[in-house]
């Protein structure tokens, strides 16, 4: 089945590379563009890509609050973050409004693939040892624990909230189930039930999570 992506960026000259990178690839389409996160939303909602290339700083309507507001209208959209830099203070602020993770703009022809492949297949860009640099480092912005996900927390049971915990800490399933010592199966369920009991949209979400109510601790 071919991707469908929207690719949103306010240079011409990266719309074009990302675009033609893309489109030699056969599972794969670039089916529109965008030049801010105005026009993203807008696209978003005319075309209805199964993948959002976003990029973060940008005229009208910068990436974190168009991330935000094409999440938040279609759930079944998955945006990837584009930044220049690896510590980007504001791709933190992207994957709390709803980005499955995130992409260096100099990456590679095959890990832009790779990383659409992934997210399109619902899972996150979280397993690079970049991205939970990112999310360790810039979960010191955020606030002190919410109430609310400390009263979360205690829906889940002792193995969820240990599966949490290494979600965040970056492990696949497969990771995780040999940690454990189960079936992978059984860590996809786990992980689906952490899904729904604190209604969230993906593994990027549960790691921000954890760090948010403190489960885990940056550094």
């Amino acid at each position: 089945m071919t991707i469908r992506v929207l690719i949103v960026d306010d240079q011409i000259m990266v719309r074009e590379g990302f675009s033609v990178l893309l489109n030699a690839m056969p599972d794969i389409e670039v089916i529109g563009e965008a030049v801010n996160g105005r026009e993203a939303v807008t696209k978003v909602a005319e075309l209805a890509p199964d993948v959002v290339l976003m990029d973060i700083r940008m005229p009208e309507l910068n990436g974190i609050e168009a991330t935000r507001e094409i999440v938040a209208a279609h759930a079944e959209a998955k945006v990837l973050v584009l930044t220049t830099f690896d510590l980007d203070e504001y791709v933190y602020q992207a994957l709390r409004a709803g980005a499955s993770g995130f992409l260096l703009k100099d990456a590679s022809a095959r890990q832009l693939a790779d990383g659409v492949r992934v997210v399109a297949a619902g899972e996150a860009l979280l397993a690079p040892t970049v991205t939970r640099r990112l999310i360790t480092e810039f979960s010191k912005l955020s606030e002190s624990p919410r109430p609310a996900a400390m009263t979360q927390i205690g829906d889940l049971t002792e193995r969820e909230t240990e599966v949490l915990v290494l979600i965040a800490q970056g492990l696949s399933n497969a990771e995780i189930a040999s940690h454990l010592v189960v079936a992978e199966s059984t860590i996809k369920t786990h992980v689906s039930r952490v899904l729904v009991k604190l209604g969230l949209r993906d593994r990027t979400q549960a790691a921000v999570f954890a760090y948010e109510a403190r489960l885990v601790t940056p550094g």
